[in-house]
């Protein structure tokens, strides 16, 4: 089996909304991907963000922590020939305008924190949020400038 690695984000914007993103017009996740040669994971999901959703104004909080899934095919479900290993950190941005320059990732938008999970395709996704949910929203009462 094939293995490779991403990374990502859950990115809190302007009035404490997470961004979550659309791949191919069928699947929606938390903007990340693969971790190119010489890249470092923070280097990766900056770069993955910004091309998934236009943000290129972030502030690096911490990491959430590592998960593995398989790789959905353009269909929304499995392809078992490639396993994941999955990085995501909590950001923040400033940024509010969303302006994907991905074309396989059409469209970003702004989520209620409370939201994310059930928007997202892929249950081990929804797995992984619902299980730093509690601290993003920790992270979010005590950050008031970004309410």
């Amino acid at each position: 089996m094939e293995h490779s690695f991403s990374a990502g984000a859950v990115v809190i914007g302007p009035g404490n909304l997470v961004v979550v993103v659309n791949q191919h017009g069928n699947s929606w996740s938390l903007p990340k991907g693969h971790i190119n040669p010489g890249e470092d994971t923070k280097t990766a999901a900056a770069r993955e963000i910004y091309e998934e959703s236009g943000i290129s104004r972030l502030e690096f909080i911490e990491e959430l922590g590592t998960y593995e899934r398989h790789r959905m095919a353009k269909i929304p479900w499995d392809d078992a020939a490639q396993m994941k290993t999955i990085t995501i950190f909590l950001c923040t941005t400033e940024q509010q305008e969303l302006k994907p320059k991905d074309p396989d990732n059409p469209e970003a938008r702004w989520v209620e924190p409370d939201k994310v999970a059930e928007l997202l395709t892929h249950h081990k996704d929804k797995k992984f949020f619902r299980s730093v949910l509690p601290k993003v929203k920790e992270f979010i009462k005590n950050s008031p400038a970004l309410s």
